[in-house]
């Protein structure tokens, strides 16, 4: 049972700000205490974390505590990469998985929230976040997996088959058994932990979906592991949805909502009529599907009406095909006409000005980065820091994850310092950095430096440097007004790339004088 004013035990996902700052961020200013591990044990991209001094941290401090959010790859693999890259025997693997077990045996008053990623096959051939050899073969094992699967269904294309066949003759036996019984081990780890929730050791658990293409390795395991969950009657304590970076959030605001006995009503509003149907990049299904497992995963359901609702979830939505932030300065009919973001903004601000709603924004336009049209008209409306909260980064699943906990926390503790601190950031990085400064970066001004978008001058270098300076202009010209402004008091490349940025900044109720 969950109670309030309690102390939790939170193992991130993995040392990037996403996973090991946002949900602490959130955190601070109510009355939830959250400790986490040291950042220097959470590892550094491949380098896994050190799973022994995690493991030892989060028994000794069990008895102290009420529960856990535990990220089950830290502590089995080190991290999400490292959970693509690990040699550990099935064996090895499950001996770590019973230790949850005997925790939950030595402090049964622990309530176990957990997630695990089934482990993804992406259809490229990089090995920035693979093994090595993914760099020279990664599309010919995504293709393998798919066609043989389409083939077992019946509906492969002569085409394919032909193509299946020259990838047999083509990709090395020892790469494809490495990379299969990866697979295997991180599979059986999987139905492992299903085992926990179905003898209450773990109280509640997502899984979600990293790679969401329909066919492959990834998709058979999915599969396989749904079935499992329905054979085992956990269709209400196991959620299985498309996701990763965004979940420890998801599982904070879980917890929060449980411990008040709250059950938040959502009403969302959409900016397109057909943007419920659209399928974001990188995700496989509906997007108004997905949304009510976000709502729900974070202790909260849909509401019939905004009048019945506690909070109004604004989903500015494309209005067919999904496209890249990046892609925005084009003229695009999706998002130029099929939508309506003038009413929506409208409609946010009569609901927040008139009725007292609580209104958040789900920035969901673009994959990989902000609406930028959008965030002027916040602006112009004086409704950016008068959000329950914001978010516009990376997937669709990682923005919904993130304003719904930050909107749904917003209900119970109002604007808190630290709340318009994490709006800030929202606007620092989703809006100025993904969708302005990054875009920028990569269309030449990093090779320009004598860099790449993979391989920067270290986390604080040069390229950090000037990446602070173009993100202060775009806070000014999209952010920064009579609502006040956002300092930007440290900027860093957590992965030595441009993909990621790790900031820390403050929001100034006052305009910068």
């Amino acid at each position: 049972m969950v109670k309030p004013n309690t102390r939790v035990l939170f193992v991130p996902l993995d040392e990037r700000p996403c996973n090991y700052d946002f949900p602490y961020l959130l955190a601070q200013g109510t009355d939830l205490e959250i400790e986490r591990p040291p950042l220097e044990w959470m590892g550094q991209k491949k380098i896994p974390g050190d799973t022994t001094q995690l493991w030892a941290w989060l028994e000794e401090r069990a008895a102290r505590a009420d529960g856990a959010i535990i990220a089950m790859d830290t502590l089995l693999y080190g991290g999400i990469v490292p959970s693509r890259l690990h040699g550990m025997t099935s064996e090895q693997v499950g001996d770590k998985v019973n230790r949850l077990r005997r925790l939950k045996q030595l402090y049964p008053q622990m309530t176990l929230y957990a997630f695990q990623l089934i482990m993804r096959c992406p259809q490229y051939s990089l090995a920035d976040e693979e093994p090595d050899y993914y760099a020279d073969w990664g599309r010919e094992i995504f293709k393998k997996g798919f066609i043989e699967h389409r083939q077992e269904l019946g509906i492969a294309t002569s085409e394919e088959l032909f193509e299946l066949s020259d990838i047999n003759e083509r990709l090395p036996v020892e790469i494809l058994e490495d990379y299969l019984g990866r697979r295997r081990v991180n599979l059986e780890a999987n139905e492992a932990a299903l085992e926990l929730v179905a003898e209450d050791i773990i109280d509640f658990m997502i899984i979600p979906q990293d790679d969401s293409a329909p066919y492959g390795y990834t998709a058979k395991d999915q599969q396989r592991l749904r079935n499992r969950i329905s054979d085992l009657g956990l269709d209400l304590s196991v959620y299985m949805y498309p996701g990763a970076d965004e979940v420890g959030c998801t599982l904070l605001a879980r917890w929060v909502n449980q411990a008040k006995n709250a059950v938040p009503l959502v009403y969302p509003r959409l900016s397109a009529l057909q943007g419920a149907f659209v399928i974001p990049l990188f995700e496989d299904r509906y997007f108004y599907e997905t949304l009510k497992y976000q709502i729900m995963a974070a202790g909260g359901l849909i509401a019939s009406s905004a009048a019945e609702a506690d909070l109004i979830l604004l989903a500015n939505t494309p209005g067919d095909t999904m496209a890249e932030a990046s892609s925005q300065q084009r003229a695009m009919a999706g998002y130029d006409v099929y939508r309506n973001v003038v009413e929506l903004v409208e409609y946010g601000a009569h609901m927040l000005r008139h009725t007292g709603k609580n209104i958040a924004v789900a920035d969901v336009g673009y994959a990989n980065g902000a609406d930028l049209k959008l965030l002027r008209l916040l602006k112009q409306k004086g409704l950016l820091f008068g959000l329950a909260g914001y978010a516009g980064w990376n997937t669709s699943s990682n923005t919904l994850g993130t304003v719904i906990a930050q909107s749904m926390l917003y209900s119970h503790y109002g604007p808190t310092a630290e709340h318009l601190d994490f709006l800030a950031l929202r606007y620092a990085e989703d809006a100025c950095y993904c969708a302005v400064v990054r875009t920028a970066m990569n269309n030449g001004i990093v090779e320009q430096m004598g860099f790449n978008k993979f391989m920067l001058d270290g986390q604080r270098g040069s390229v950090a440097a000037v990446i602070r300076g173009r993100m202060e202009q775009a806070l000014d010209e999209y952010v920064n007004g009579p609502e006040g402004h956002v300092e930007i008091t440290d900027c860093y490349m957590p992965w030595n790339r441009t993909f990621e940025v790790g900031l820390t900044v403050r929001h100034h109720a006052k305009e910068r004088g």
